[in-house]
């Protein structure tokens, strides 16, 4: 069955408790980087290097600061500009791709670091809502051209789907975009491409596999995590999009759904699972960081809840992801929320909690929660043109 989230009309209390989610989120962005690269920190752990998806949630974060008055414009300016800069001249690349992780000082390879597609999708998606929203100027030049260096079908290697990276030393992963993922979002940036486009046929060779738990039918990911069924869509509005008969909005709805009642199924095992205990996906646990998921797909799971399950599936369950997350702050809040928000997961069960913020956890939470409010991320994101020319070449509308 599919469903359709309703508009949920929240209390004033609940909108304050969202924005005190949004704002104390937006601290981590604001300040957790490094003043002369302005790259931001993967983790607040000391030491963290950046990566990536901290700087494609991070720099989308800043624009939402500034709309909100949360930083001063020029500031917010200042900050992305000299983020792009630092890409442009001063972080290795191949192909215009880039390391998963590099280090927050120097711009460099961090360690053994591949080269990701998906992660470099996830950093451009940042840059150019950026460049809309700072339309115009340097940024919007700046982010146009780090997009157009990028050879997306030197990803292919030759296959019908985009290969999930590259190490220098082993050449191509052998693994590629095969399946619903999380990877939406790069193939809708490799075939919207002016420079180096991908075949529009790509976007029909990955698998679409159909399972169902409880009467919800969900094309689902393997780890039946749910980031993946929330990273494409933090900028991408699938509400009107339709592939044939599929409509990717109301599939990650369905998996939400999913998502709450397997923890609801599961409670007796993990009592912190239930009604407003829900949100499985990829988070730091007990014994390090886990593909948390439920049913359909595989269903790891332990006990740990992670806030950013529920906080970036607020536009696709609303009433249910503000009540949850409510009662997260009211039962653990004493430790699990802290300076920047909710720090990324507990166990109740086993007496644990994660002492650190993960900024692709914060980031996902706060642009949902400001698609959900406002919308504003999904609406200039959806204006681009590399987004429209996917969209015309992939989808109908009705």
């Amino acid at each position: 069955m599919t469903i359709t989230p309703a508009a949920s009309a929240f209390s004033a209390d609940d909108e304050e408790f969202l924005n005190k989610v949004q704002h104390d989120s937006f601290g981590y962005f604001l300040k957790e980087y490094d003043s002369k690269t302005g790259l931001i920190k993967d983790s607040s752990r000391p030491g963290s290097p950046s990566s990536l998806a901290a700087m494609g949630f991070g720099i989308t974060a800043l624009c939402i600061g500034e709309s909100k008055g949360w930083i001063g414009r020029k500031e917010a300016y200042d900050r992305i500009l000299k983020i792009l800069y630092t890409f442009k001249y001063g972080v290795p690349r191949e192909h215009g791709f880039y390391y998963r992780f590099i280090d927050a000082r120097t711009g460099d390879r961090f360690l053994v670091s591949e080269i990701s597609s998906i992660d470099t999708a996830i950093f451009l998606a940042g840059a150019l809502f950026a460049g809309d929203y700072f339309k115009g100027t340097d940024i919007e030049k700046l982010a146009g051209e780090l997009y157009g260096d990028v050879d997306w079908s030197w990803m292919m290697n030759g296959r019908k789907t985009i290969g999930k990276g590259w190490l220098p030393e082993y050449g191509f992963l052998p693994e590629t975009w095969d399946s619903y993922s999380e990877a939406m979002i790069l193939y809708a940036l490799a075939i919207g491409s002016e420079t180096h486009p991908i075949p529009k046929e790509s976007w029909f060779a990955w698998k679409r596999d159909v399972d169902s738990y409880k009467g919800y039918e969900v094309i689902y990911a393997s780890s039946g995590s749910l980031y993946t069924y929330q990273y494409s869509h933090a900028w991408i509005d699938f509400k009107d999009l339709y592939d044939a008969d599929i409509n990717y909005f109301d599939n990650s709805v369905n998996a939400t759904k999913a998502n709450r009642q397997f923890c609801i199924d599961n409670s007796s095992a993990h009592n912190a699972y239930g009604e407003n205990g829900w949100g499985l996906t990829a988070c730091i646990g007990p014994e390090g960081y886990r593909d948390y998921g439920a049913k359909p797909g595989e269903g790891l799971n332990d006990g740990t809840i992670a806030p950013s399950g529920m906080a970036g599936s607020i536009v696709f369950d609303g009433a249910n992801a503000v009540k949850g997350l409510k009662e997260l702050y009211k039962r653990y809040g004493n430790f699990l929320y802290g300076e920047y928000g909710f720090k990324d997961a507990v166990n109740p069960g086993k007496e644990w909690w994660a002492e650190e913020y993960l900024a692709s956890d914060l980031g996902i939470a706060l642009i949902m929660i400001e698609n959900y409010r406002t919308s504003m991320v999904w609406r200039k994101f959806m204006g681009l043109a590399p987004i429209q020319r996917w969209a015309a070449s992939s989808f109908s509308k009705r």
